[in-house]
């Protein structure tokens, strides 16, 4: 037995003894089946996987959760022991260790400084599979793992159907103009419920630009945008699903900037939501789905595009690890047909760019004059652009070309803001422990800016913000170019 597989086991027997408590999971009878499983997860691949962990500590600075409650359960390497000692039946599955899985805001800030590169990412979300494919009796005691199925219904048939997300569109508009969300948010008649949450994050729902800002709105995204001037390529333009509602100004900041720079932009109808929230659900079949109808969309323009866009970092982490997922039309594909399909992802996802690194290496600056912006931005760097895409330089470089602004790191940018898809509702105690914490810092910034790469962060913050009456204005790097351009508001 190698050392690193000694010591890995070594930890996960120590752990079940540590201050944490992690005795009592010994006193549950629920128990992992191999037949519990989902077909495309295989249990020895996660125990070889968390056997690589050597318990170092080196992630237990970086880890929100650890610093919060100082407990080696709410760990990575004390989670990687749990999710081993499950997987090989050593540890019972029972309510506290789905709390503790739970907790993880999947940041994968370890995964950036593990010197043994332990995949953290892929361990968490098979082991949320393996908890929503085991159907266990679980006490009474609520895990985001097990969803509602109202929950389920809005992420299945809601957020996965872009035309149905644009039908929202005109009703959410309606709900803004018309003085009603007004007038819920004085009466408190939503209370302290997740709705009253996500409604409180909802900001100004804007319509897509028929003409890259050039004049005219619409209700749903063009297939083409034109160049304007000098054509120096084509790209795609992946738009997810909540953006399409909630971060328009974004979206068509990243048309009309690529236009300018001579980039025609595609938009196929037939996308959809990237699967993230579904794949750190546990809901890797619907993941998957989802990412071969991404594939297929981009892939029926029939164009060898330069790139296709993302706006968001998160989408921009799962578009990039479609071919570590299981991107099989069905189970029963032979070896050949899934190697294939894995290369046809692999492809896909090499196009993949995040709008700032794309636009920090595009071409056609030389004509774009950006009017002078004597303020103070801030620059907030969510965990997925900073921990897996490692593009936290691009924002500073996008945001450098605007004259005159003052651009500055937000102090605690290693520190998750607590949004993490869908974890402020779901732990919403940890996410305002972690929110207020950026809060404080951005106060202390003075800044009158704060730029940010993922509409989730953005949400998050904004509404905090706007709760306590701030006038910073928190906005997509890309958004504040394409204002000091020109771009029509």
């Amino acid at each position: 037995m190698s050392l690193q597989v000694l010591g890995g086991r070594l930890f996960e027997c120590a752990a079940v003894l540590t201050k944490a408590g992690l005795r009592s999971f010994c006193s549950a009878e629920m128990i992992i089946k191999p037949s519990d499983l989902p077909p495309d997860f295989s249990v020895d691949t996660l125990i070889a996987e968390a056997n690589r962990c050597v318990a170092c500590g080196l992630c237990l600075p970086h880890c929100p959760t650890y610093r919060i409650t100082q407990s080696e359960a709410d760990s990575p390497r004390g989670r990687i022991a749990l999710m081993s000692g499950v997987a090989s039946n050593r540890i019972p599955m029972n309510a506290r260790f789905v709390l503790h899985i739970d907790r993880c805001l999947t940041c994968r800030a370890c995964e950036a400084v593990c010197p043994n590169h332990v995949s953290y990412g892929k361990l968490v979300d098979g082991t949320r599979a393996m908890i929503s494919s085991s159907f266990l009796d679980l006490p009474s005691e609520k895990t985001a793992t097990r969803k509602s199925r109202f929950r389920r219904w809005v992420e299945n048939e809601i957020l996965a159907k872009s035309s149905r997300l644009d039908a929202l569109r005109p009703l959410l508009r309606f709900y803004e103009r018309s003085g009603l969300q007004k007038i819920v948010r004085r009466s408190g008649v939503l209370g302290k419920t997740r709705l009253a949450v996500l409604e409180g994050q909802l900001p100004p729902v804007g319509t897509p630009c028929s003409l890259s800002g050039r004049g005219g709105v619409a209700n749903t995204w063009q297939a083409v945008y034109p160049a304007i001037g000098n054509p120096r390529g084509e790209v795609g333009l992946f738009l997810g699903c909540v953006a399409r509602l909630t971060d328009v100004a974004t979206l068509n900041s990243t048309i009309f900037v690529l236009n300018h720079l001579g980039y025609t932009v595609h938009v196929p109808s037939t996308q959809t939501c990237c699967g993230a929230l579904h794949q750190h659900g546990g809901d890797r079949q619907t993941a998957t789905q989802l990412a071969r109808q991404n594939m297929r969309a981009f892939e029926g323009l029939g164009l060898n595009l330069h790139a296709i866009i993302s706006t968001a970092s998160g989408c921009g982490v799962q578009l990039t690890e479609y071919p570590s997922h299981n991107v099989s039309e069905t189970p029963q594909q032979s070896i050949l047909q899934s190697l294939h399909a894995e290369e046809e992802a692999g492809k896909f996802s090499a196009k993949i760019m995040d709008i700032s690194a794309f636009l920090a290496k595009a071409e056609g600056w030389g004509n774009i004059k950006p009017q002078p912006l004597p303020h103070k931005i801030a620059v907030h760097e969510p965990c997925s652009l900073r921990n897996v895409l490692r593009g936290s330089a691009h924002p500073y470089a996008l945001l450098a070309r605007i004259p005159d602004a003052q651009i500055t790191p937000l102090a605690g940018n290693d520190q998750c803001c607590g949004a993490a898809g869908t974890y402020f509702l779901d732990q919403a105690e940890m996410a305002q422990v972690l929110l207020r914490d950026k809060i404080t810092m951005l106060d202390a910034s003075g800044a009158r800016y704060l730029a940010t790469s993922n509409v989730g962060c953005a949400m998050h913050i904004a509404g905090a913000l706007r709760e306590a009456g701030s006038q910073i204005e928190v906005l997509h790097p890309v958004t504040l170019l394409a204002r000091q351009m020109g771009m029509p508001t």
